[in-house]
């Protein structure tokens, strides 16, 4: 029997991630913005001003993710782009006005979405979630470098496997004229 990665944990992982962006997402549309504009607001918030590789830095995406997004971000009256004092090549990104009004209606939404995905859990479950989760995190980051050991650790395993399962003869016999 195959392995039931629908028990896993990695799995449950992956839906309940799933089942919290399309909650946010849900909570994001309601105050106008689409899932992951509410990160570039927040972290501007945390750092107005950063140039455009210090956003996508931040963020964790590459550099012209980060400049379509800006871009529209502007364009809905959120942002700025201000090429930097020292350097004019340089832009950096700002909040405006209305997207200061934002970062505090998405604090009230990640509030209410921290309240429905964790109904029915005392502190001390919460507590023990975020330190698990924080864990798990850990893991995959610090395991994320050695992709290439993936392959050889795969092959392996495979070759494991099939020298376990047991051979079985197949006959072939001639069809009945």
């Amino acid at each position: 029997m195959g392995f039931n990665y629908k028990k896993s944990i990695t799995f449950r992982l992956a839906q309940t991630a799933k089942a919290c962006r399309a909650r946010s997402g849900a909570h994001l549309s309601r105050i106008g913005l689409h899932p992951g504009q509410e990160a570039v607001l927040k972290t501007l918030a945390d750092s107005d001003g950063l140039s455009m590789s210090e956003l996508a830095l931040a963020l964790g995406v590459q550099p012209p993710t980060v400049t379509k997004m800006v871009t529209r971000m502007s364009a809905q009256g959120l942002l700025t782009r201000r090429a930097a004092d020292t350097d004019g090549r340089l832009a950096r990104v700002y909040l405006t006005e209305e997207g200061r009004e934002r970062v505090e209606l998405i604090d009230r939404a990640w509030k209410r979405l921290e309240r429905e995905a964790l109904t029915g859990l005392d502190d001390k479950d919460r507590k023990r979630l975020r330190k698990l989760l924080r864990a798990v995190e850990r893991n995959l980051v610090a395991t994320a470098g050695k992709d290439a050991d993936l392959d050889d650790e795969i092959d392996s395993e495979a070759s494991a496997v099939a020298e376990d399962e047991p051979v079985v003869p197949i006959t072939v016999s001639e069809p009945a004229a």
